[in-house]
């Protein structure tokens, strides 16, 4: 804490006068355009302002002086430092105190971006895995209080860790207070939602809406009998989406952002954005309105407390992807942080045909170099499915059938095709669309459950191989890489979560298991198990990653094209020291021509992954399974 002359520059309100006047065209001049036309725009307007007043001066002065550091820095989350950890917390630790007595379990890991996995008060029961919140301004009491919560968030900053929560955009649950007194028949908040007298509307939206869950929750709409009404319910029958059309709906929900940034948290991660519009004859997903409002909403968090940055849960195709990371007129002023689902997409696929040739084509194709104030959030797993995110297109263009190569995917994951080395589990299949979603864990995944089933040390090597390489890619492609919690330690799929009558209809709870405290103490103790090899071996990637300037997020991403069709590889074009990193995404041996890699920049062969030569033999270097080369 500073000392009282220091906190009173932190907290002069010329700062507030300064970063409204900043961003004063991003926060006012967005909303004139979504709300502009209704006749309580200026009283909205009105409490906006006030709401951003009450907010500040609720800000800790701490905080106060963290947002002045980041304004100094602002390319703090850029940085190759930076390295996510992801977890329910009760999962990992129990609690929110739980959380707090393994920082240092983190920090030996390399960890510098921690992110709870929802921990808002959900609804009893089933609550979609956390994210049917009925209270955004308390936490699940099973996890800790709010002070908790604000002591956790304090704890990791000293440490020098950013921490993460969810921040539902798109609903809330109907247990909410909107929805109950919406359900009271209070007029004011039964606009906060969608609600049909009859079916007539949600009929029509339908005809070209999509279904998230067919199997368990199918529909769009459902009808509530308190409410006497159909209302809009895109995920699941508890979980009513909000209508963001009301600019009152903008201010709540701004309220709540700006008192969870107060909380001490440094990235608000916001769910279902795309779906966060709605208009007749769409599939009322990234439509235009939605940038706008992310686009407000970071005006409004970098006016009131710009050390906090956005992360946009937005699992879309490329095309649409992009733009959450600011495109055009919010180039540079949207999102901060962008899941990178197609590349998670691609290094399994590449895995599984043993051939890179799509993955090169996808990410040369459709994603920028580099992005404006932002970067992509990288992974191999989190905690939802996996989607065959592969458009018939794309697939064309590597001369595959799209919808061939889905169902090999899903068949290959699943372990029912020849010669995979996976096993997973399907998720929510449509039958109509042919749609077949995967869960598993990372280890899993990557053949590391079939190999100890089998008792064969050579595949658990190829497994353990395949993890580490996946990890280096997501680790030097540029972004924030994000492990999932136990994936360090390799842990296997949970299949006894179907014994848990909560879990057992939504597959996902496969990759979710509880921590394996146990099973952490021995891997970081050493050995040649797969578990210590895995964290051993995660580890020095993150700690070879944040040694390595070139890693930088502003340094572009540029996609190369070696002529072995199992090798991935791309240049960070970093001006002094450029990097080429190279991936064998086969189970076999490969070569890759001096040459080649002397026409891509490298002058000296030195791998920046193992801080060690390499030396090229006839004029090649030859890489073993699944080998991973940062060649500077």
């Amino acid at each position: 804490m500073k000392d009282t002359g220091e906190a009173s520059v932190a907290g002069d309100p010329r700062l507030f006068d300064m970063r409204l006047r900043r961003s004063h065209d991003d926060l006012f001049g967005m909303l004139a355009r979504l709300y502009g036309h209704r006749p309580d725009y200026a009283a909205f307007r009105d409490a906006l302002d006030a709401a951003l007043r009450a907010a500040w001066a609720a800000r800790p002065d701490a905080l106060k002086w963290h947002d002045l550091e980041r304004d100094l820095e602002p390319d703090w989350f850029q940085r190759p430092d930076m390295a996510g950890y992801v977890f329910y917390a009760d999962r990992f630790a129990g609690d929110f105190r739980g959380v707090a007595e393994r920082i240092d379990y983190l920090k030996d890991l390399g960890i510098t971006y921690v992110h709870i996995m929802p921990c808002l008060h959900p609804r009893p029961g089933d609550s979609d895995g956390g994210y049917s919140v009925m209270d955004y301004r308390s936490t699940d009491p099973r996890l800790g209080s709010m002070a908790d919560l604000q002591a956790l968030a304090a704890a990791l900053r000293s440490h020098g860790m950013s921490l993460c929560i969810d921040l539902v955009l798109n609903h809330t649950a109907r247990e909410h207070d909107w929805a109950a007194r919406a359900r009271a028949g209070e007029a004011r908040y039964r606009d906060y939602y969608h609600v049909f007298d009859d079916e007539t509307e949600p009929r029509a939206f339908d005809r070209t809406l999509v279904e998230v869950f067919p199997d368990t929750a199918p529909g769009n709409f459902t009808f509530d009998a308190d409410l006497n009404a159909w209302v809009w319910t895109t995920f699941n029958t508890h979980q009513w989406d909000l209508n963001w059309a009301n600019p009152w709906v903008f201010l709540e929900m701004t309220e709540v952002m700006l008192y969870l940034a107060n909380q001490g948290v440094d990235v608000l991660r916001f769910d279902a954005v795309a779906f966060m519009w709605k208009r007749m004859g769409t599939r009322c997903q990234s439509e235009p309105e939605v940038h706008m409002i992310l686009h407000a909403l970071r005006a409004a968090s970098r006016i009131v407390a710009p050390a906090v940055i956005h992360l946009h849960e937005a699992i879309v195709g490329p095309a649409e992807m992009i733009p959450y990371l600011g495109q055009g007129e919010h180039s540079g002023k949207e999102g901060n942080l962008a899941y990178h689902n197609s590349l998670m997409v691609q290094v399994w696929s590449a895995l599984a045909s043993r051939d890179a040739r799509m993955m090169a084509h996808v990410l040369d194709t459709h994603f920028p170099p580099v992005l404006p104030n932002a970067t992509y959030a990288t992974y191999l797993r989190c905690h939802d499915d996996i989607g065959w995110a592969v458009t018939d297109e794309d697939a064309a263009a590597s001369g595959l059938s799209g919808q061939g190569h889905r169902a090999f995917l899903s068949e290959f994951y699943e372990g029912r095709f020849p010669g995979s080395f996976a096993r997973g589990a399907l998720f929510q299949v449509n039958e109509a669309t042919g749609d077949r979603r995967i869960s598993g864990t990372c280890a899993s995944l990557a053949g590391l459950e079939q190999a100890l089933a089998l008792n064969d040390p050579g595949l658990a090597d190829m497994a353990v191989a395949r993890i580490l390489m996946g990890h280096a890619l997501i680790a030097s492609f540029g972004g924030i890489p994000l492990v999932y919690m136990g994936d360090e330690i390799a842990l296997l799929n949970d299949w006894h979560y179907i014994d848990t009558p909560a879990h057992a209809h939504d597959s996902r709870w496969l990759h979710r298991p509880e921590m394996d405290w146990p099973a952490a103490a021995e891997a970081q103790a050493g050995g040649d198990g797969p578990a210590a090899r895995v964290w051993h071996g995660l580890r020095h990637i993150l700690a070879r990653r944040a040694a390595t300037p070139a890693l930088h997020a502003q340094y572009p991403t540029l996609i190369c094209r070696p002529d072995d069709p199992a090798l991935f590889a791309f240049r960070r074009a970093a001006p002094a020291a450029p990097l080429l990193c190279v991936f064998n995404v086969a189970d076999s041996w490969r070569v890759l021509p001096e040459d080649w890699a002397a026409a891509q920049g490298v002058t000296a062969f030195r791998c920046a992954l193992a801080d060690a030569p390499v030396t090229p033999q006839d004029g090649k270097l030859h890489l073993p399974p699944y080998a991973a080369l940062w060649l500077a």
